[in-house]
């Protein structure tokens, strides 16, 4: 049941990041928060995994910073490189006598 809790957690708080990045409009809406959860629920199970205990302060310390961390990661890359994508996909399309690719 703590699994539960902390992802919903990891995902309200990845939602908080989402908003706090600048970049948003280059990815969906649920994107960051739930790779955030994604990962507050894997770094959760792997301190398991280590033996840290559910009622221990230590798992939910380092699940929740590290969850929201990586989806603050995902929230700074993501938009540079759609943006490349997209001007590099504008300057193949905009090649005169270029048959365009599927």
């Amino acid at each position: 049941m703590e699994l539960l809790f902390a992802t919903v957690i990891g995902a309200a708080l990845s939602l908080g990041v989402r908003y706090l990045v600048p970049g948003r409009q280059w990815h969906g809406l649920l994107l960051v928060p739930m790779v955030g959860a994604a990962a507050t629920a894997a770094i959760w199970v792997i301190c398991v995994w280590l033996g840290l205990t559910f009622d221990g302060g230590w798992i939910w310390v380092i699940a929740l910073v590290l969850g929201p961390l990586v989806a603050l990661g995902l929230a700074l890359v993501l938009p540079k490189r759609r943006e490349t994508a997209d001007d590099e996909l504008l300057a193949r399309l905009m090649k005169p006598g270029q048959p365009a690719k599927a």
